[in-house]
């Protein structure tokens, strides 16, 4: 099983949502074997994020929110 970080922007003229998957750099989707460590980075891109875009983390047939990557990046301090 691998995770996948989910992108979420909104338009500001039209308030559409759109979500845009992580590339790993190669052109080819960003993929994470570990739920902890791609929460992890949802986690910190969540915090960076200067735009008020929303980093989730998809895999497993189910999207999970910051409030989880919050939980599990303070559980690793």
């Amino acid at each position: 099983m691998t995770y996948n970080i989910m992108k979420t922007m909104k338009d500001k003229e039209t308030g559409k949502t759109i979500n845009v998957l992580l590339l790993d750099g190669l052109s080819s989707i960003l993929e994470i074997k570990e739920l902890d460590k791609a929460l992890n980075m949802a986690h910190i891109l969540n915090t960076n994020s200067d735009s008020n875009w929303e980093y989730s983390v998809r895999g497993n047939g189910k999207t999970y929110d910051e409030e989880l990557a919050t939980l599990i990046h303070k559980k690793r301090k």
